[in-house]
């Protein structure tokens, strides 16, 4: 049995804080396994560059265990078409993105961790899952691009 509790969130959210990039990942699942679980322990100012899943279409359902995170989905310009931000308090609990749509996430609270569920295996994503309307998370760019997908909320 694998099981999720308070202590095994409380280190993951001290993982994220001591990461670079803000963010800390534990996978429930093996990496050949046909569904994938992932809790996603993230900080606000972490930069989750906007993506989708295409090669294969998968659909991914996510949900806020701690915290307060917001999930946009993105036109192909870049534009923020539909929002939701997520919290155990509600109003909204869980939102599933469309296989293909673009969309990023972002931390609104310290310590928010979301559960994370998509198709299975693994596959690194290919050039046309990155949108290339978004600075890379290294370009000096990426955190003025993520205070602009903030003041969309």
């Amino acid at each position: 049995m694998n099981r999720v509790d308070a202590a095994r969130l409380r280190d993951l959210v001290l993982a994220a804080r001591g990461s670079p990039m803000l963010r800390m990942n534990d996978n429930l699942h093996g990496i050949h396994d046909r569904i994938h679980r992932i809790l996603n322990a993230t900080e606000p100012g972490t930069y989750v560059r906007p993506h989708r899943h295409v090669e294969p279409p998968k659909v991914e359902t996510l949900l806020v265990l701690r915290g307060r995170g917001a999930i946009l989905i993105l036109d192909d310009a870049g534009d923020v078409r539909e929002r939701c931000v997520l919290s155990p308090q509600g109003p909204d609990f869980v939102v599933e993105i469309p296989a293909g749509a673009w969309h990023t996430l972002l931390a609104l609270e310290p310590g928010t961790v979301w559960f994370e569920v998509k198709a299975g295996p693994y596959a690194p994503p290919g050039p046309l899952e990155i949108a290339p309307f978004a600075p890379a998370p290294e370009d000096p760019e990426a955190q003025g691009y993520l205070a602009r997908l903030l003041a969309s909320l």
